[in-house]
């Protein structure tokens, strides 16, 4: 695996496989940072597992890919999940904290995500 020419994309993979392992381990953290009622809870659980799967997959690619252009689309898709999760999450916070909370951390990790494609790219 040439690790050299994508290290920072490869790097950041690991993150992203991590979360998806956790989010299809503890799904229910979730809710709680949406501060969900009970009603929702179960709604949240299953977003979480999607998230789960999703995460998993694309970090998987993005560490393991066998070539750049597999790793340059899983960070792709991550960015663009990313940015879904911001307007979904975002559009369904009950308050402004937990907004502000969801935007920090999609756009964030987003923003994390573009910097370590673009700097790979740059060192190619």
């Amino acid at each position: 695996m040439p690790m050299t020419d994508q290290t920072f994309s490869r790097a950041i993979s690991v993150a992203t496989l991590g979360y998806g392992v956790y989010s299809l381990v503890r799904p229910e953290h979730l809710g709680r940072v949406m501060e969900s009622d009970a009603f929702e809870k179960p709604t949240y659980d299953r977003l979480a597992r999607t998230y789960g799967v999703r995460d998993t997959v694309i970090g998987a690619l993005g560490l393991l890919g066998p070539t750049p252009t597999v790793v340059r689309t899983a960070m792709a898709l991550r960015i663009a999940g990313d940015l879904a999760d911001t307007v979904v999450l975002g559009m369904k916070a009950p308050n402004g904290r937990v907004r502000t909370k969801v935007l920090a951390v999609t756009l964030g990790y987003a923003a994390v995500n573009a910097a370590a494609l673009a700097r790979d790219a740059r060192r190619r």
